[in-house]
């Protein structure tokens, strides 16, 4: 009688089959993970072993005992996701008719063909395999997962058992060029802890290093840590499969606008929940692999200096014992790790795992596995206050610069982090879905305080300048600002690491105020004497300027390339200077209607003058860019309505990319040219979206045109767009237009963020002449895809807006740039 399963194998042995039982696998939402990824290969191997015996018996023979179908690779492993390739291998003992093997592997390949499945395949003999894995690490990595399905089993195990001896003997030379594999991969695609559109494979701590971990246990030189390997591993793969449903694809990149389904398949809150999880799971098999690596290395400088040690000793005298030297009460350093001295007593000494992690960032070497598990499992909590020593070695720590970042995460992967600092749970692993952030927000605390370390020696109190880098960003676990909701957590961290109540003050106004310098700097008038009494007030000593100075800059240098520049770094400069002069009594700066003009300003000023048109100048080449803010491009123009939309429109149309800029007025006294008269200064930062930049005569021409309404900029932009639509990714946020209040004494502060695109100033301008404003002044700045701009504006006689019709140009701003399609920007 034939059994429930072996009719249903019967069934699905033909194509039609076989992709019906598929598809009725991947659409059960009570299947999935492990289970579906194992009765998806589970299927697959029976619909092949079909096609082989089917084969077989068409060709007129029987079950050979010189054939064998084998699956290597992710299939060997039955880790099939949806989309995943079916590596094949047809191996032979040699002995079979060519023609014979060539219809064989026809009668196999096909089907899979037919049927739309990736498959990568090879024929072989047992020895040619060798030889190719032999030559290819990828393809020898591939066979050590290799798995029977159809044909002669003793010619798999046969192969099976070789290629695992050949592994192991050539192991101290193949695991050297596998770490450099997977280094280059790291290099190349990043770190998968970190990255807001990861590749699940190929990124540093993503499946590939995790086929590497298991290839170097197979080696038997040296083990991964296994505890929440397995766990990391399913995740991903977990992960790879909604992928894959939701995509319809063979991708391995989660990308933004496949993530919240990815999320909602696989019963998460939403997206960043799913990114939390791959980058738990990324940094589980990142640190793993750098614990394996360092362990192979160890193994592998002892096995080198094995013979030469039998040399110097004389035939088989033992070694001596390896070298402990002291680093610090209860640490030493031992094979080029730092671990717990034989008489220290984690259970008596809870300020030793901060001793241990600061004396192993200070000399730069990894903090051993085994030392910080026995710290996690034997410590007892810091009373509150910490004792002193606990919060000088935490401070030591943070200032060691680079080598603090592995110290920390080896504190990190056994949890002593939190245990020491609970508050950093809500930051652990938490994206930052802003493409100026390299890192996660916890690492990007942690970097924030490598860089503040390069800069204790500017500032009087280099304790504070570190815990404020490490505790800056420390409310972005919360809603709300995190400005505000950090500067009470740092109040309370402060407290407990046993600051002294004016410490904590100063702490937590550092950590309130973090983004002020730098958000002044570039978006307010400096020459407003509004805008340096405000900073000054928000500040209130010299020493907190002086902090907030460095950390504003190691903040900026933590954040990623587009964050900071000398061209912003010579702005904050140039504020503090103004703010530090109020606080040692000086009146605020810029009492005049504007600064003077420097030489180049005052030449173009005068030739505006003279010609009644626009002139311009462009500083630099687009080979040679200011700080990756572009070429500085000066624009002078006499004093008249729409220069703002004018300008911007006419570098939209040249496809110019604002990455800066800056607009005023500017009055040259009579002596300069006889009459004198206002003028408006553009000082912008432009890029070419591609190719080269257009000659500025050009530019200047099309100007002109634009001033005197011969070029209908409006209309240019629609036909190009129309003609080239833009492609469409993740739908961003509406745009925000607010009124700053009590920016400034001189003009009401309109402040405008949104999706950067080209023509979008320009589309300001438009909506600002039309609410019948004079621009003052304009600040404009791009930090990744956001543009970030302030507008000073006034009224037709020069006097700031009436609340009310201040709160209505912003309305109308607002819906102008919502109305409007991205496409059309």
């Amino acid at each position: 009688m034939t059994s429930v399963d072996e009719r249903t194998e019967k069934e699905d042995s033909g194509p039609s089959g076989y992709a019906a039982a598929r598809l009725r696998l991947l659409q059960d939402g009570a299947r999935s993970g492990p289970p579906r990824r194992s009765a998806l290969a589970g299927l697959t191997d029976g619909w092949l072993r079909g096609l082989f015996d089917a084969a077989l018996a068409d060709l007129g023979g029987t079950r050979p005992r010189g054939a064998a179908l084998v699956a290597v690779g992710g299939y060997g492993r039955s880790e099939l996701s949806p989309r995943s390739d079916l590596d094949l291998l047809l191996l032979h003992d040699g002995g079979a008719d060519p023609g014979t093997l060539a219809a064989l592997a026809d009668r196999l390949w096909y089907p899979v063909w037919d049927l739309g499945l990736a498959l990568d395949h090879s024929v072989r003999t047992p020895g040619e395999a060798r030889a190719t894995a032999a030559a290819d690490l990828k393809a020898q990595l591939g066979l050590l997962d290799a798995r029977h399905i159809a044909g002669d089993p003793a010619l798999t195990t046969g192969l099976r058992t070789a290629v695992l001896a050949d592994w192991r003997d050539q192991a101290p030379k193949r695991l050297p060029h596998l770490r450099e594999l997977c280094e280059e991969r790291a290099r190349r695609h990043g770190e998968l802890s970190h990255l807001l559109e990861p590749d699940l494979k190929e990124a540093r701590g993503g499946l590939r290093d995790a086929t590497a971990l298991r290839a170097v246990a197979a080696s038997w030189l040296a083990d991964a840590p296994r505890e929440g390997l397995a766990d990391a591993r399913r995740a991903l793969l977990d992960v790879r499969d909604a992928l894959h449903l939701a995509t319809g694809r063979a991708t391995d990149r989660l990308t933004l606008q496949e993530q919240d389904q990815v999320a909602a398949a696989l019963g998460l809150l939403d997206a960043d929940a799913l990114l939390r999880q791959v980058y738990e799971a990324a940094r589980t098999l990142a640190y793993a692999g750098d614990v394996t690596w360092r362990e192979v290395g160890r193994v592998l400088r002892a096995r080198s200096a094995r013979p030469r040690l039998r040399g110097l000793l004389g035939g088989g005298a033992r070694a001596t014992a390896t070298e402990r030297s002291p680093l610090a009460e209860g640490v030493v350093e031992q094979d080029g790790e730092v671990v717990l001295a034989r008489a220290a007593r984690p259970e008596r000494d809870p300020v030793l795992p901060l001793r241990a992690a600061a004396a192993a960032a200070q000399a730069g070497l990894p903090l051993s596995r085994h030392a910080v598990r026995h710290l996690a499992a034997a410590v007892r909590p810091l009373p509150t206050p910490w004792p002193a020593e606990a919060r000088e070695q935490l401070l030591t720590l943070l200032g060691a610069g680079r080598p603090t970042v592995p110290v920390w995460e080896a504190l990190e992967a056994e949890g002593l982090i939190t245990r020491l600092l609970p508050d950093w749970e809500r930051v652990r692993c938490r994206p930052q879905r802003n493409a100026v952030h390299t890192w996660t927000v916890d690492r990007h605390l942690v970097e924030t305080a490598v860089r503040a370390a390069a800069l204790t020696r500017r500032v009087g109190r280099p304790d504070l300048l570190l815990m404020a880098a490490l505790l800056h960003d420390i409310g972005k676990g919360w809603p709300g600002d995190h400005a505000v909701a950090g500067e009470t957590i740092a109040r309370d961290v402060a407290a407990r690491v046993g600051f002294d109540p004016s410490d904590t003050a100063v702490l937590a106004r550092l950590v309130r105020h973090h983004l002020l310098l730098v958000e002044t700097a570039t978006r307010r008038d400096l020459d407003d004497p509004a805008t340096v009494t405000q900073v000054a007030e928000a500040v209130g000593s010299p020493g907190t300027l002086e902090l907030l100075h460095a950390l504003t800059e190691a903040d900026a240098l933590a954040t990623g390339p587009a964050a900071w520049s000398s061209w912003r770094g010579s702005l904050v400069a140039d504020l503090v200077k103004r703010v530090g002069a109020v606080l040692a009594g000086d009146e605020p700066e810029g009492g005049a209607d504007e600064p003077p003009a420097r030489a180049e300003q005052e030449r173009l000023a005068v030739e505006a003058h003279r010609t009644g048109g626009p002139v311009l100048s462009l500083r630099g080449h687009a080979e040679e860019p200011f700080e990756g803010l572009g070429v500085e491009l000066l624009i002078v123009v006499p004093d008249q309505p729409g220069v703002l939309a004018a300008a911007a429109g006419v570098l939209a149309l040249h496809r110019l990319t604002v990455r800066a800029a800056e607009l005023r007025a500017l009055t040259l006294p009579e002596e300069v040219d006889g009459t004198g008269g206002p003028v408006l200064l553009l000082d912008w930062r432009v890029a070419a979206e591609y190719g080269s930049l257009p000659q500025a005569a050009r530019l200047r021409a099309d100007l002109a045109r634009a001033l005197d309404g011969s070029l209908d900029i409006a209309a240019r932009l629609a036909e190009r767009d129309a003609a080239h639509p833009r492609r469409r990714g993740v739908t961003p946020p509406p745009p925000r237009v607010t009124v700053a209040p009590a920016g400034s004494r001189r003009a009401t502060v309109i402040e405008v963020r949104a999706q950067d695109a080209p023509g979008l100033l320009h589309r300001i301008g438009v909506a600002l002449e039309g609410a019948g404003v004079r621009v003052r002044s304009a600040h404009i700045s791009t930090l990744g895809a956001n543009a970030v701009d302030a507008f000073y504006v006034t009224g037709a006689d020069g006097s700031p807006l009436p609340g009310e019709e201040a709160a209505s140009v912003a309305r109308i701003l607002e819906e102008t740039l919502r109305s409007s399609s991205p496409s059309g920007v």
